[in-house]
């Protein structure tokens, strides 16, 4: 499962937490992984906003990733770009949630961070790794 960007936020949320595909009686550990290209894996700008929650204000609630880690997750491939052109901290959210997995027992958590991409340049180099 995969999506860049919101689309890589949303990817992650349905993957990790199973909620999502249990309604439709689909296991989420039996994806064959789960990528994210530049996802967010604190709660989302939107949901903050709707909160009346600045952007820079991070959270970790039920819309954030992180809030989700668990050991017997797909294996996850995790893809941002260059953490000095990346958008507001997008590397270090996928760094920390990369550390918190595999402190939680994932044994597939990988982390690529693409040199000289920036947000949205980010994807078409990650399509290879995909």
């Amino acid at each position: 499962m995969t999506g860049h960007s919101a689309g890589g936020y949303l990817a992650i949320m349905v993957g990790l937490d199973k909620t999502y595909l249990n309604k439709y009686q689909i296991d989420a550990n039996k994806l064959a992984g789960i990528i994210p290209f530049s996802g967010q894996m604190i709660s989302h700008f939107t949901t903050r906003k709707e909160k009346g929650i600045d952007e820079l204000d991070a959270r970790i609630d039920d819309f954030a990733p992180l809030h989700f880690i668990r050991a017997d997750a797909p294996p996850l491939l995790l893809i941002t770009g260059d953490r000095e052109k990346e958008l507001l901290g997008r590397y270090e959210e996928n760094a920390y949630m990369a550390r918190m997995m595999k402190l939680k027992g994932h044994k597939e958590t990988t982390l690529y961070e693409l040199q000289g991409f920036d947000h949205g340049g980010m994807a078409q180099p990650a399509f290879p790794l995909l």
